[in-house]
């Protein structure tokens, strides 16, 4: 199959031909849209190596990210960064009754995406866990990054490099991954909390020796993660009291992959977008209407809104972040916060070196290439 991949992408290259690469479709929804000859990957599938004792697993980029999880489950580790599976963001313009076809994350578009659930600001991103990478550049050429070892970076680090790059950089074929220990002990805190205070709250908790694993706010509820340690989490509990919210393991699910009310757009209007605006901690609240969702701490607030998308990358920015229309029917704008001449001219290049003629994902990333 590997040499399927190698011939079709070479005749996409001789004929400038562009191709969309997708595994199970979950994010299908993320990024510019793009259109070309779709280049599946699900096929290529499975486990190539796994050793538990060496915290390391390489698998091929169809594999979906479920069985990846059992398998680590099983072992008591896990993917620290919580990927988001997702089921495909819905557009508004979707009848909200009809059914949807079944999608499965993968690995490989679990790394493309660059996304990381509600672990991420204490234990990582995804890149942070990416210790190397094969993949097909947009010439037809097999190549390969980084190691199955923590300590093999040298120079350049194109593994990591590949994570967030929506595929506009090359195909990955496979990638091994650090895994960490499932933690001993875990229980979520609720309490009931205004906006400004839960940012407070949050900030100060962070300065503090917490087990902290996850954050949220929304609706007048501040939730709470502690992970470690049985004794580190009961002494934690007792701390800062709250009431132990049941069935907490599907609070989180439901949040990593956006299966709460509040993130569907559908109900509403058409022209309703989710946002997501990345943001200092310490920001306090945003005045840009009431349907927000705080998590990661006060860095990551969540917006439904119908604002231009210039009005949201402007706020962002005064903030000192940047802004995301992460589902929606799209807008001039693009759905990425416009980047510096600088950028543009690093992201330009980096896309000349790896897909000379355009082929992968094109306009996905960046609207011009």
């Amino acid at each position: 199959m590997l040499d399927d991949f190698i011939d079709r992408i070479r005749t996409a290259h001789a004929r400038a031909t562009p191709l969309v690469i997708r595994g199970g479709g979950s994010k299908a929804f993320y990024g510019n849209p793009c259109t070309g000859d779709v280049l599946d990957t699900t096929g290529w599938r499975g486990v190539v190596d796994y050793q538990p004792k060496e915290l390391v697993l390489t698998a091929r980029a169809g594999t979906p990210l479920g069985e990846l999880e059992t398998l680590l489950a099983q072992h008591g580790q896990m993917l620290a960064f919580e990927p988001p599976h997702f089921g495909g963001c819905p557009l508004p313009s979707v009848d909200a009754n009809a059914e949807s076809s079944p999608v499965q994350a993968t690995l490989g578009g679990c790394v493309a995406a660059g996304l990381s659930g509600p672990r991420r600001p204490y234990a990582g991103a995804v890149r942070d866990f990416v210790l190397g990478v094969r993949m097909i550049d947009g010439t037809g050429q097999a190549l390969r990054f980084g190691g199955q070892v923590i300590k093999n970076v040298a120079g350049y680090d194109v593994s990591r490099l590949m994570a967030g790059s929506l595929g506009t950089l090359g195909l990955i074929t496979e990638v091994s991954l650090k895994v960490l220990p499932k933690p001993a002990a875990e229980t979520t805190l609720q309490f009931e909390s205004s906006e400004a205070d839960a940012i407070l709250r949050m900030n100060q908790w962070a300065g503090q020796p917490l087990p902290l694993s996850a954050t949220s706010w929304h609706a007048g509820l501040l939730t709470v993660r502690l992970s470690g340690a049985a004794s580190a989490v009961r002494a934690a509990q007792t701390r800062l009291g709250g009431e132990t919210l049941a069935h907490a393991d599907e609070f989180w699910l439901r949040l990593r992959d956006h299966r709460a009310a509040f993130f569907d757009t559908r109900p509403a209007s058409s022209q309703l977008r989710l946002w997501r605006l990345a943001v200092k901690f310490s920001t306090p609240p945003l005045q840009l209407g009431d349907a927000q969702w705080i998590e990661w701490g006060g860095a990551v607030r969540w917006l439904i809104s119908d604002l231009p998308a210039a009005a949201l990358f402007e706020a962002a920015k005064s903030c000192g972040g940047h802004a995301t229309q992460f589902c929606g029917m799209p807008q001039a704008n693009g759905v990425f916060t416009p980047l510096s001449p600088a950028l543009q001219t690093l992201h330009r290049n980096l896309k000349q070196r790896f897909d000379p003629q355009g082929i992968f994902n094109r306009g996905r990333l960046v609207p011009d290439f």
